[in-house]
């Protein structure tokens, strides 16, 4: 056990490392350093690094042993920048538009996620890939999910560094979200 959690916590810091870096591209600072935080928390940490896999979330191990998470279910509660957070069925509006500030946080952490846990197998589709599969299973808001298509297209098409930048994400934002 001592050595998975060792494990988790250079996982769970390479992780926040890499968003953080994401983060400062894409104008968002303060988000990037304050990403994740909850995941060092005792419900969070202990439960992952039980679960701990390596190259992908403990939380989907820990899931299909117990039926469910503890660790995300704190997790998906005190952080903004996931779509679990702002979906509720029996609001007026079930998927809300995502404020800009976590719609970037949320871009920066799935692109660091694939980055960590494809390693040297990551390329620039890594994300695209994982997305047109994921978005099949959750909650979110039309436009958020359509500016997300469009963010990790760019991304295959022409590479992180042009598409993660606080001018393009902005622009993007205010195409898919504002102008509706």
């Amino acid at each position: 056990m001592l050595k998975n959690v060792i494990k988790h916590f250079k996982l769970i810091t390479k992780h926040k490392f890499f968003v953080f870096k994401l983060s400062i591209r894409a104008g968002i600072p303060l988000r990037g350093l304050l990403h994740d935080l909850s995941k060092y928390s005792f419900i969070e940490f202990w439960e992952s690094a039980k679960y701990y896999q390596g190259n992908h979330s403990p939380i989907s191990a820990c899931k299909k042993d117990k039926g469910y998470s503890e660790a995300w279910l704190h997790h998906k509660g005190r952080n903004k920048h996931h779509s679990e957070y702002w979906y509720d069925p029996d609001a007026p509006e079930p998927t809300p538009l995502i404020p800009y500030k976590y719609t970037v946080e949320m871009i920066c952490d799935k692109l660091s996620a694939s980055m960590v846990y494809n390693g040297k197998n990551f390329t620039n589709s890594s994300e695209l890939e994982y997305w047109n599969k994921e978005k099949e299973r959750i909650k979110i808001n039309k436009n958020i999910e359509k500016l997300l298509d469009r963010v990790f297209l760019d991304i295959s098409n022409d590479g992180i560094n042009k598409v993660v930048t606080s001018k393009n994400l902005k622009k993007l934002y205010k195409e898919y979200c504002l102008n509706k």
